[in-house]
């Protein structure tokens, strides 16, 4: 899967990391419904980094369709509200 943190680029990760993911997606859902900034931040600094880590990146000039996109690393709980609605920012 491609995933692309906005305003850092792609990354190509294997479908076998989703669950990883998606627990921390899950998490960053409470927090957010919670107003837990600081659990927000926490979370949110762990999904980023779990896809730097996890995954290969993709050439600056690269231009592949993102099954997934992650919010800025400054982003706001408010910014990233706006961003998904209710679903989460990954599909389950």
């Amino acid at each position: 899967m491609i995933v692309r943190i906005m305003g850092e680029g792609q990354w190509k990760l294997a479908d076998s990391h989703f669950t990883e993911l998606n627990k921390l997606d899950d998490e960053l859902l409470e927090e957010m419904e919670g107003g837990d900034e600081t659990g927000f931040r926490r979370t949110l600094d762990a999904l980023l980094e779990a896809v730097r880590r996890l995954g290969t990146p993709l050439p600056d000039d690269a231009l592949e369709p993102s099954e997934l996109i992650l919010p800025a690393p400054d982003s706001s709980i408010d910014d990233v509200r706006q961003m998904l609605g209710d679903d989460g920012l990954i599909p389950g």
